[in-house]
């Protein structure tokens, strides 16, 4: 057994479709390891009705992380884990198709050593309406397809990434709010300088409602500060030099705008903005910056 699947438990509204796909499953080779993040929705009838159905172990925190960091709750469900060599954060109302694991591992000796992060296609259930079934070439750099999810021409979330859990160990996830864009970081970061690896012979089912971050109308200050700082970071910290031009331009544009909504923007941060338009732009997009700059200088006055 080599896959272990974590769920950060809170809400029970659509678990048991969760654990029912669990059940459901065409191979059991995996185990599942289930964190309650102190939640006053306590699963343990429900998990009773299904513990001779899969291998899982499941365990309650007496105090709740998720609230201020669902990153760290995510850290200690997959501190539960015991031997296996690689790891599936599941959300607790997200499911899978019943043939997943026995795709897992009838691909596994093509991309055994050959890829750190793997991932499924993807079919989003929003409100109960089903969309297209959402796949990738099999085989694909990290930076393109975070291009492509930025031109909506695919789609990515964290359950249907599964990913070594040497690598985790390594970089582990940046703690963004909301844990927005926390995935997008790790996957740039997990693969080093290895493709992802996409399995489109099964889907995994992204559930989209009021309930979920995503689908929240309520929180959009918290995720543009976790864009900003997700910008910021491979701006300053990563591997900024090695990107694209348009990947560049996305960073920079949304830290610019990060820098003038929720912190105040100072000299030395146009002048780190121009030195950066400056090395990787053209004229026209150096005298852009400068339009807003002085436009900015203007408005402030």
């Amino acid at each position: 057994m080599n896959l272990g699947i974590v769920i950060p438990y809170y809400k029970i509204t659509f678990f048991e479709e969760t654990i029912a796909s669990l059940a459901n499953q065409t191979n059991k080779n995996f185990k599942v390891y289930i964190g309650n993040d102190a939640s006053p929705e306590c699963p343990e009838a429900l998990l009773e009705q299904y513990k001779d159905k899969f291998n899982f172990i499941y365990k309650k925190f007496e105090t709740n992380l998720g609230s201020t960091s669902l990153v760290k709750q995510w850290e200690r469900c997959i501190d539960m884990i015991e031997q296996e060599e690689w790891i599936m954060i599941l959300g607790d109302d997200d499911y899978l198709s019943n043939d997943v694991v026995e795709h897992w591992y009838s691909n596994y000796d093509e991309f055994k050593g050959n890829t750190n992060l793997v991932r499924f296609s993807t079919r989003v259930n929003e409100h109960g309406s089903i969309s297209k079934n959402y796949e990738h070439p099999k085989w694909e750099n990290a930076i393109n397809s975070f291009l492509r999810k930025l031109k909506g021409e695919c789609r990515s979330s964290l359950s249907e990434h599964i990913f070594s859990r040497t690598v985790y160990e390594k970089y582990k996830f940046i703690d963004f709010p909301l844990a927005w864009h926390s995935d997008d970081q790790a996957w740039l970061d997990f693969v080093e300088n290895l493709p992802i690896y996409s399995i489109n012979d099964t889907a995994i089912y992204i559930r989209i409602s009021n309930e979920s971050i995503t689908g929240k109308k309520n929180n959009f200050d918290k995720k543009n500060v976790a864009l900003g700082l997700f910008c910021e970071i491979n701006i300053k910290h990563k591997r900024f030099n090695y990107f694209p031009k348009q990947l560049k331009y996305y960073f920079l544009i949304r830290y610019e705008s990060y820098l003038k909504v929720h912190k105040k923007i100072v000299l030395k941060d146009w002048i780190f903005l121009y030195w950066k338009y400056l090395n990787d732009f053209e004229f026209i997009s150096f005298m852009k910056l400068n339009r807003r700059f002085l436009l900015h200088i203007f408005k402030n006055r």
